[in-house]
């Protein structure tokens, strides 16, 4: 194959098999040909993709904290690879853009393992240094590389065409069109600005309330306050491009179960609580008659989903116990020399030796072993038990996590988190480590696992996209480790700053609904108190039944226990996603208008997240610019929100539907 094919110039697009299944004796033969040595790693893509995994985890957590939904960086990341390889006239530069990629990536896996359990240490006035929130993510994140390189294969070559992939596609297709001289980091660098400045304005400055609620009309807070039903919209634009991105499949599912526990459950306990006389459920002061909507669903509603989502990791668990087996098979047969598996020596085939892999997981066990000894419950006996729940639920969720993102594009780690919490709980009192100590623990054991599992789930992203163009996968699992590294040690520095500028708790404090979720579970179980094992319980019973007749039951319990406010506006972006992808009946023009509204929604989460950043980094050194809490708390300001909301779903739209398919 020639330079220029390589180099994009008579690049076409992937092959016509890429997305297919293949028949018996076809190959799949990448875009970057297997025999052809082609840039890679270099000091130009190590170091882009380590100030990407810097400026992305520095958004990814703020945003993460802010709403509850880590956007994965991929996407914007490749635009912005292709953008600067095109404006350096750099030659040969895919397989350096994958580098900068896979790279800059971690920023997501690790902020999710660190926010959705980290923040709950401080929630219960615990402390956190740095240091250990540094050395769990990092641990975690390595552990999850570890853990997923031998599920490779499987995943990315064994079930060709089987799984979608669909954020691996997306970016997949970014960085072909990139070779080709493709323009999108312009509709990505514009819809940045577009929205960085919508999310700056409302964070800084103020201009009109983040949220609307039903409670700024006579009958809204009527039913608000008789019959507990509130209807409720975050209006930026970070949140509503998420949906997008996450498309109308999941985002009604996930909206289906915020409703179900808003507008079903929450008036059902209210009514039952009418003519109650003594506060109902554990650690529960106030009567049912006298809380609000929100306080309802805080109580009990919650424990349902936070049930269900337990439950839906189980289930992952089990469906994919056939894979584990398989994989730890093959992994002992090479270990063990098998010459058919050492010897394959093509490129885009080999990974990192499992004899290699064996012994970093032995070093990186002694590794979280001394950090629980020494940083965490001083005791061996304590260590070597949280070693052993981290070690074991990390390598059966890894499948889990992986399957996920390969076929929803969404990994389910918060879910499989709190069944981790609750697990080490249980085992953690069952001898003797309780109370404050123990919640600490449980909580660096959570963080652990909780960063594991999301990087096996993000980077199985990564090894798909190179599997897909032709990357060399040894050179990606390696340099993975230096990006997790970086990105482990900025997100420790964030969430340190935005508990001293916002804190956790509070009403002006970051939302963090998954940490808070962790905190809720755990106070309970660690202070000898009484649970609400009974709402657990329902939950785990209704994503079975959920499961029996085909409703992704971790998206609907997802949805039970994120606040409402922040589920109705993915529905919104997956509403606009379906609509300007099907209005016209040429398909190739309802995909390059669908792709379009890709780059626009992008563009808002990435520049949404990164001006929260630049907004926490002005309140930190007392820079107010805010018009004042009076109007800002407004039911005025919260109609100007709305209004500004439907102008920014009409720019989306009005942007996506210029999308043109390319000439053949």
């Amino acid at each position: 194959m020639s330079e220029k094919h390589i180099n994009g110039e008579n690049l076409k697009g992937l092959p016509s098999n890429a997305y297919l299944e293949l028949k018996p004796g076809e190959e799949y033969v990448p875009v970057m040909p297997p025999h052809v040595k082609v840039p890679e790693v270099s000091f130009y893509s190590v170091l882009t993709g380590l100030i990407m995994a810097v400026i992305f985890s520095a958004a990814a957590a703020y945003l993460g904290l802010k709403i509850g939904q880590v956007f994965e960086a991929a996407i914007p990341i490749a635009i912005i690879a292709v953008g600067l390889s095109a404006a350096t006239k750099r030659k040969n530069a895919l397989g350096e853009n994958v580098i900068i990629q896979s790279i800059g990536s971690t920023s997501g896996a690790v902020v999710a393992g660190a926010i959705f359990t980290i923040p709950a240490l401080y929630i219960l006035n615990l402390n956190a240094e740095f240091y250990k929130i540094f050395l769990a993510s990092l641990f975690g994140g390595v552990l999850g590389i570890l853990f997923l390189i031998p599920f490779r294969k499987y995943f990315v070559k064994d079930m060709h065409g089987k799984y979608p992939f669909p954020e691996a596609t997306a970016t997949t297709e970014v960085l072909v069109a990139g070779e080709k001289g493709g323009n999108q980091a312009v509709v990505l660098i514009v819809s940045g600005i577009i929205g960085g400045l919508y999310d700056f304005i409302v964070a800084s400055f103020g201009w009109w309330n983040e949220v609307f609620t039903t409670r700024v009309f006579p009958l809204g807070e009527k039913l608000a306050s008789k019959a507990k039903i509130v209807f409720k919209l975050d209006v930026g634009a970070a949140v509503m491009g998420l949906g997008y991105i996450i498309g109308l499949r999941y985002a009604a599912i996930i909206c289906a179960g915020s409703f179900v526990s808003w507008y079903v459950l929450i008036p059902i306990v209210a009514y039952i609580g009418q003519s109650l006389t003594l506060p109902l459920g554990a650690n529960v002061s106030l009567l049912i008659k006298d809380m609000s909507a929100e306080q309802i669903f805080s109580n009990y509603v919650r424990h349902i989903g936070i049930g269900g989502i337990a439950m839906a990791g189980i289930i992952g668990i089990i469906r994919s116990s056939k894979i584990i087996a398989s994989a730890f098979s093959l992994a002992v047969k090479e270990i063990m020399g098998a010459k058919e598996i050492v010897e394959d020596k093509l490129r885009t085939h080999r990974d990192i030796t499992m004899k290699i892999i064996a012994l970093a997981i032995v070093l990186t066990a002694l590794s979280i072993f001394i950090f629980f000894f020494l940083g965490v419950v001083n005791t061996l006996f304590y260590a070597l038990v949280g070693l052993l729940i981290v070690l074991i639920i990390s390598f059966l969720f890894t499948t889990v996590a992986a399957t996920a993102i390969a076929i929803v594009g969404t990994n389910p780690v918060s879910g499989m988190t709190l069944m981790t919490l609750i697990l080490s709980s249980i085992i953690l009192v069952s001898i003797g480590l309780s109370g404050t100590a123990g919640m600490v623990a449980a909580l660096l054991i959570g963080g652990v696992v909780c960063t594991a599992l999301s990087m096996s789930g993000s980077f199985i992203t990564d090894l798909k996209i190179g599997y897909w163009l032709g990357s060399s996968p040894y050179k990606q699992e390696s340099w993975k480790f230096l990006g997790t590294l970086v990105s482990a040690a900025t997100v420790g520095y964030v969430i340190l700053l935005l508990n001293n500028i916002y804190g956790f708790t509070g009403p002006d404090a970051l939302v963090a609904p998954q940490a808070n979720a962790m905190a809720a579970v755990i106070k309970p179980l660690m202070a000898n108190q009484p649970a609400p094992w009974i709402l657990y319980v329902a939950g785990g019973l209704m994503a079975l039944i959920l499961t029996m007749i085909g409703v992704p039951a971790l998206a609907f319990a997802l949805g039970m226990y994120i606040p409402l406010e922040l589920n109705t506006p993915l529905l919104v972006g997956g509403l606009i996603a379906y609509f300007v992808s099907t209005r016209s009946k040429n398909e190739k023009l309802n995909k390059a208008r669908g792709e379009r509204g890709t780059l626009i929604a992008s563009g808002f989460i990435a520049g949404g997240a990164l001006m929260g950043v630049v907004s926490a980094f002005l309140r930190k050194f007392n820079v107010n610019l805010a018009v004042g809490n009076d109007w800002t708390d407004s039911h005025s300001a919260e109609l100007v929100g709305l209004v500004m909301f439907a102008i920014l779903c009409a720019y989306v739209i009005w942007d996506s539907m210029r999308g043109k398919p390319e000439a053949e």
